[in-house]
C-alpha cells in the first residue's frame, strides 16, 4: 500500500488498522509464548510443590486435585479416595529456561515411578504418580521421557499419562505448606531440595 493511498484514510480507517494490528500482535506472541503449563502428580503434594518451585524457569508451581469426579473438591472428600482426584501441582514454567524433559527429569528424582498409588508412607489413589498435559503436543515428549526412565527399573512404570481433565486448587493452607512450615512432613529427601536450589538448566 503507498503512502498516497495510506493519506485516504479516515480516522476510522486508521482506528480499525490499530485494532486489527494489537490483535494480531497478541495472537502471535500467545501463539510463539514461552510459558507453558504440565500438572504433576507426586504424592504428597506439600513436598512436590515445594521442589518444584524452586527449579529455575519454574514461575509458579500449586498445589491441588486433578482428574477426579466430583466438582469443587476438598481435601477432606479428596482424602476418602472415592473422588478419583491425585494430589497434582500445576507447574507453569518458562520453557526458554527449561524444557519439559528436563522439569521431567527433575520431577523423576522425587518419586517411585514403579509404586502404584503409593509414595513413601502414603498410600491411597490420592498419590499415585501421574503427568497431565493440556498440550496434545507434549504427550510424545512425555512418553519418550517415560522411556528413557524405565531403563533406569526392572519392574514396569506405573505413572499415569492422561490429558487433564479437571484441576482444582487445593485449600489455601495447602499452598506453600513446606514454606510456612520447615519442620512439616515432606516424603522426599531433603538433599533433594538443595539440588533444585542449584539447579542451572
Amino acid at each position: 500500500m503507498d503512502s498516497d493511498r495510506l493519506n485516504t484514510f479516515d480516522d476510522t480507517d486508521r482506528l480499525y488498522l490499530e485494532q486489527l494490528t494489537t490483535i494480531l500482535s497478541d495472537a502471535y506472541s500467545a501463539l510463539h509464548s514461552p510459558v507453558r503449563d504440565i500438572y504433576l502428580a507426586g504424592g504428597c503434594f506439600w513436598g512436590t510443590q515445594h521442589y518444584l518451585s524452586l527449579l529455575r524457569g519454574v514461575l509458579h508451581a500449586e498445589a491441588g486435585y486433578a482428574n477426579g469426579n466430583i466438582p469443587n473438591p476438598t481435601y477432606e472428600q479428596v482424602y476418602t479416595d472415592t473422588t478419583g482426584f491425585a494430589e497434582t501441582v500445576h507447574v507453569r514454567y518458562d520453557s526458554s529456561l527449561i524444557s519439559l524433559p528436563r522439569l521431567l527429569e527433575m520431577f523423576f528424582k522425587t518419586i517411585d515411578p514403579t509404586s502404584l498409588n503409593r509414595q513413601a508412607h502414603d498410600v491411597g489413589t490420592r498419590y499415585r504418580t501421574g503427568i497431565y498435559f493440556t498440550d496434545p503436543d507434549d504427550l510424545p515428549v512425555i512418553r519418550h521421557s517415560l522411556k528413557k526412565l524405565a531403563n533406569n527399573y526392572s519392574d514396569p512404570l506405573v505413572v499415569e499419562v492422561t490429558p487433564l481433565t479437571a484441576f482444582y486448587l487445593a485449600e489455601e493452607y495447602h499452598q506453600d505448606y513446606l514454606t510456612k512450615n520447615p519442620d512439616g512432613y515432606c516424603h522426599i529427601p531433603l538433599d533433594l531440595f538443595a539440588e533444585a536450589r542449584n539447579f542451572n538448566p
